[in-house]
């Protein structure tokens, strides 16, 4: 099984194995060519990024079906950073694009942030990209982890060692999730692993 595509890609699975892989509109078409000539098996279709099962509507012509399910290539949105370098300056100070809510905390934490240079908000700021940083890997195996737990739900309740592979998923631990999804049909065992691990088996 191949590496996922960057942009926003979708696998069908009909029954076991892997109908279509590839951007949603045209494993939407597959997936009414496959029910057309054969509508025995059931087909899911899973969003490859997050392994969140979808819902198609195969309503109309091929056109409509492509235009519905279209999506426009996913673009890294700007930085905070490069916005500002980029906008005039004007007087007062730069629009941050900032979201104004309530925080609460012991007085001790609001008398810290006041002794901040910049005061609360600035250290604050600070303080979650910092946390950010810090998580970032823990955060992208969590992320991991859940969506192959989605797949995983969806497509191998039923199969062997389902319950040992969800363990060593969220222990982290490759070896034993692979020995775990062995046995399981090879579409579904690579794009398990594929979830998990971010990598093809």
């Amino acid at each position: 099984m191949t590496a996922f595509p960057s942009v926003d890609p979708h696998t069908a699975f009909e029954g076991l194995r892997i109908l279509a892989a590839g951007e949603l509109s045209s494993v939407a078409l597959a997936v009414k060519r496959a029910m057309a000539a054969h509508g025995n098996d059931a087909i899911l279709v899973f969003q490859d990024a997050s392994g969140k099962q979808v819902d198609l509507d195969l309503s109309g012509d091929d056109a409509q079906i492509v235009a519905r399910h279209a999506h426009a290539p996913a673009v890294a949105p700007a930085s905070h950073d490069a916005e500002l370098d980029a906008a005039p300056r004007g007087r007062g100070r730069p629009k941050l694009g900032v979201v104004a809510r309530e925080v609460t905390l012991l007085p001790r934490h609001w008398d810290w942030l006041a002794a901040q240079p910049g005061g609360a908000s600035v250290a604050l700021r600070k303080l979650v990209e910092q946390a950010r940083r810090d998580n970032e890997a823990h955060d992208a195996r969590r992320q991991r982890q859940e969506a192959a737990y989605r797949f995983m739900s969806s497509m191998a309740g039923n199969l062997p060692g389902f319950e040992d592979a969800t363990r060593a998923l969220y222990a982290d631990d490759r070896d034993a999730y692979a020995r775990h999804v062995a046995q399981w049909p090879q579409g579904v065992r690579g794009y398990a692993m594929n979830l998990a691990w971010g990598t093809p088996e």
